[in-house]
């Protein structure tokens, strides 16, 4: 499965959003590989002629000029201080890559894409698959697989921004509030007008409670790994985010701002802060936009791309990391997940997402759309993830979603951990227009802003202690099971 939404309208180049700089960021090239411009020119020029990636295992990390005794070296700041105050060690799943091992590799003559340091494996590309068995019979390597084959490259949007020219400057100005001098009276009046569309997603999780309380993701990082964020930095409601900054691991060039508008319907639910019109559940955090998929076929490569991403992630020390996407089926047969493979560990995303809440963060992760399809109805990977929370949809009277996918994992783990509203959500589209989507995708990010009020309001737990918390104030925590998972939980408690 690839982004996990039914709409109801139905390393690389880094971008700075909004020219905004931030002191968390890492020169990490280990996890980023960097690509000069004459390298993507080249790309460019060579998009139409196939070409191919492949993930190549490292057998170890020796020789590795860092030490987990030096982490200011390969972590943030943020990062670090999240470690010291859950009380987690640095282990070497932390040490980046050995530059030696991949300077041999490069020598082989193919392009270093991206990199696992939590895997131990690097993504290269090339045209020749012949230099793959060079790459193979180097001693720092202990095996490759292929993981996607490419014969075009898509044209990215370059008059997106003509979609959002009918907003206007200031989305506000439409606001029931406009014009009121008594910023007072508007604080007072009902809920339902401050929320605006958004107001039953977030009352329903009783998140309301915790806004009125001063918690609103103030301090709080999130970092959203989807599949771009079309016109996510031109469109007016987005204006006054926190966007510290975003990257694309899926493309070598890739802009994540000309293509693909799931990531921005899933941005909005959290982020949006325009009062009267729509409000999302976390509008005061901070955020890192991440796409880790390209949506024009379904390749294995994602998972390494989306591991990538979420390494990042941790890099610069998000708190919560949230994600609407999941896999079940590939393009290549061969590469389809299996039942006995959601264990939570045998899949390379599912195992790193499972390491998430060792870094310190809290990873929310949609559980899928294939409840209403016959051939599956399951969760996908890495919603079969062990110690995060993966996410399935109600509709607004609090009942199942039709498509919401069922658990268990395949070591007989409750999945969907929570719930939270997947029908009828309010979204902002690329076009700038509220309007709204359902599916897991948007119950997810619903809960991570929620996630990060909590967490804002209970600075001084434990990721662990978090999403146990959270589990046991679902309304169906005494008889947790694989539709509702513990249930739809009041953030409030």
């Amino acid at each position: 499965m690839k982004k996990i939404a039914f709409t109801s309208l139905c390393f690389l180049f880094a971008v700075s959003l909004f020219a905004q700089d931030t002191d968390e960021e890492m020169n990490n090239d280990t996890v980023i590989i960097q690509q000069d411009e004459s390298d993507l020119n080249m790309d460019m020029e060579k998009q139409l002629a196939p070409f191919y990636r492949y993930r190549v295992y490292l057998k170890d990390k020796i020789g590795s000029p860092y030490s987990v005794s030096r982490p200011e070296e390969f972590l943030s700041t943020k990062a670090i201080e999240r470690r010291k105050k859950q009380k987690l060690a640095i282990d070497m799943t932390d040490i980046p890559l050995n530059r030696s091992y991949l300077t041999q590799i490069e020598g082989c003559g193919v392009k270093l894409i991206n990199c696992s340091k939590w895997n131990n494996t690097v993504v290269v590309q090339t045209i020749d698959t012949t230099k793959m068995n060079r790459v193979n019979a180097l001693d720092c390597v202990d095996s490759v697989r292929k993981v996607a084959s490419y014969t075009t490259m898509p044209t990215p949007d370059r008059d997106r921004k003509k979609l959002v020219e009918n907003i206007g400057e200031d989305p506000e100005s439409k606001s029931f509030f406009a014009g009121m001098k008594d910023d007072l009276i508007a604080r007072n009046l009902n809920n339902s007008y401050k929320y605006g569309k958004a107001h039953n997603q977030i009352k329903m999780l009783n998140g309301i409670a915790l806004h009125e309380k001063g918690y609103r993701g103030q301090g709080m990082t999130i970092a959203i790994i989807d599949g771009g964020f079309h016109n996510a930095d031109v469109i007016p409601y987005f204006k006054n985010v926190k966007i510290l900054g975003s990257r694309d691991f899926a493309k070598i060039g890739g802009n994540e701002f000309e293509e693909e508008e799931h990531g921005t319907m899933v941005l909005s639910c959290i982020a949006t802060n325009c009062r009267g019109q729509m409000i999302g559940t976390a509008p005061e955090a901070s955020f890192w936009l991440l796409r880790s998929e390209d949506g024009h076929s379904e390749q294995m490569v994602e998972e390494d791309n989306w591991c990538a991403a979420v390494e990042f992630a941790d890099s610069v020390g998000a708190d919560v990391v949230t994600t609407s996407l999941g896999y079940t089926v590939y393009d290549n047969k061969a590469d389809n997940v299996r039942l006995w493979e959601l264990d939570g560990k045998t899949r390379m995303i599912s195992k790193s997402a499972s390491m998430g809440a060792s870094k310190g963060m809290v990873l929310v992760q949609a559980a899928g759309n294939e409840g209403s399809f016959s051939h599956w109805k399951l969760i996908g990977a890495p919603a079969d993830a062990d110690n995060i929370l993966s996410v399935g949809a109600v509709n607004d009277s609090r009942e199942i979603a039709y498509f919401s996918s069922l658990g268990n994992s395949a070591d007989n783990r409750i999945k969907p951990d929570i719930c939270a509203q997947g029908e009828d959500c309010c979204v902002i589209d690329k076009s700038g227009e509220i309007t709204t989507a359902d599916g897991t995708s948007f119950a997810t990010p619903i809960t991570a802003g929620m996630v990060a009020c909590f967490w804002q309001a209970h600075p001084n737990l434990t990721a662990m202690e978090i999403i146990a918390l959270i589990r046991s104030f679902g309304d169906n925590a005494s008889h947790p099971n694989n539709v509702y998972g513990w249930g739809i939980p009041d953030y409030a408690k």
